[in-house]
């Protein structure tokens, strides 16, 4: 009798998980699994087609099928990116990069713990505010004023001319994303340091910043992602050949009447690679950050 229970139970145990076997296949979200593949598949066509193309002779390009591998691959194309003055434009990129993101994350870290700690100060809540409307005023439409202000600085065709106009533009995004990760921040944690005789300083350096890690990682790749592609502001700021970065640099591969495809896609896979390479070593942190919201 205790074996037939025993197998009568087993067989109710198998049909209750094949009724929820069913009941989860009709809730997933076919639509949403379909549209996310079918978004995939159009990411990486464009992808695809820019790394195969950027293998392939000049000449192969235009006789050959755009997505067809080569028939033979070269690495001539690299070869005279490298070789058209390519690490002169890659170290503007990085100078340029580098010298916005530090400056600009520091100061926006520094305001927005700032303006959470200071609350109820009505100077801190306009410079706040201030932020906020910088959100608001594109670089397109800024681009005359600044222009003028670098000729009056006399730093027109200089790095420096590329760096300053980017760290304003970054500190206002910056300030509002820092900004809701420290007022997430316990202020009991604030009043038992300060209980401890700790400065604000020191609070900024042990507490703020070890807890809003993930912020101050996501706004600096979201931040230099912007940087590093921009091509607004070396276009108009800058003239001399050596003062290109890797975005203007692309019009060296363009001629009079024909431009060289193949090369300039592989100006592209390589002006692209650090920026995989910065997503992959911070991927992590990036995520968190960006979800962070979502689960507070």
């Amino acid at each position: 009798m205790a074996v037939v229970t025993t197998g009568t139970g087993t067989a109710t145990r198998q049909a209750r998980g094949g009724r929820s076997f069913a009941r989860r296949l009709v809730h997933l979200n076919w639509f949403g699994g379909t549209a996310g593949w079918l978004w995939l598949v159009i990411v990486l066509i464009p992808l695809y087609w820019i790394v195969v193309t950027s293998f392939k002779a000049q000449s192969a390009y235009f006789t050959q099928n755009p997505f067809a591998l080569p028939t033979a691959p070269t690495f001539d194309n690299y070869k005279l990116v490298i070789e058209s003055d390519f690490p002169r434009y890659f170290l503007n990129s990085v100078i340029v990069t580098a010298g916005t993101i530090i400056p600009a994350v520091a100061i926006s870290f520094m305001a927005a713990y700032a303006i959470v700690r200071g609350a109820g100060s009505r100077f801190l809540a306009g410079i706040n505010g201030l932020f906020l409307m910088g959100l608001a005023i594109p670089l397109q439409a800024t681009i005359i004023p600044v222009y003028l202000l670098i000729i009056r600085m006399q730093l027109y065709d200089s790095l420096l001319a590329i760096i300053l106009p980017s760290i304003a533009f970054s500190i206002p995004l910056s300030v509002l994303v820092l900004t809701n990760f420290i007022r997430d921040v316990p202020k009991e944690l604030f009043e038992s340091m300060r209980v401890d005789g700790a400065t604000e300083w020191g609070m900024l350096r042990s507490l703020a910043y070890p807890l809003t890690r993930p912020a101050l990682v996501t706004v600096s790749i979201y931040n230099g992602l912007a940087v590093w592609n921009g091509f607004l502001l070396p276009l108009i700021l800058t003239q001399s050949p050596d003062k290109r970065t890797l975005p203007l640099a692309l019009w060296t591969f363009q001629g009079q009447y024909s431009v060289n495809v193949p090369a300039v896609l592989a100006s592209v896979v390589l002006t692209t690679l650090p920026i995989v390479i910065l997503y992959a070593i911070g991927r992590r942190q990036l995520l968190s950050g960006l979800t962070a919201g979502f689960s507070r």
